[in-house]
């Protein structure tokens, strides 16, 4: 069995934002050589998340709104982690959105389901932030 590892890196300049990264994971696909297998995708911050959903501006709207619904950034006083910090509000809805996503490696590429693709959720920017792929398989 062969196995790839590499980092994305990213620099979002907004507090918030959906990032689809399947091109920067296809390409890591290609770069491992592998064929069969799988591909791990995790996001290594505790304010950022992977998930798999469809890439659709008004539905990455409706996430939005929703998150903020549940885990409200302001005000920053409502949360105890937030005594020199203002991101518990990140904390939480990374938990909700999830850490990372593991796809199945079919004949060189992801097997997805129909409009299926990997996005980088990141809750509290501002800062350079990584994801790791990992591809394991033949």
């Amino acid at each position: 069995m062969k196995s790839f590892r590499k980092e994305l890196w990213f620099d979002v300049p907004t507090r918030r934002a959906f990032i689809n990264i399947t091109p920067q994971v296809e390409a890591c696909i290609r770069q491992s050589g592998i064929k069969e297998g799988l591909v791990l995708c995790n996001a290594m911050h505790i304010t950022a998340s992977v998930f798999i959903n469809d890439d659709e501006s008004g539905l990455h709207h409706d996430y939005d709104v929703w998150l903020e619904k549940l885990a409200p950034h302001e005000p920053v006083s409502q949360y105890r982690h937030n005594v020199g910090e203002d991101n518990a509000d990140a904390h939480m809805k990374r938990q909700l959105m999830g850490r990372e996503v593991v796809v199945a490696l079919t004949e060189g590429k992801l097997d997805f389901g129909t409009w299926e693709q990997i996005f980088y959720g990141e809750f509290d920017g501002r800062r350079r932030k990584r994801v790791l792929v990992k591809i394991i398989g033949e």
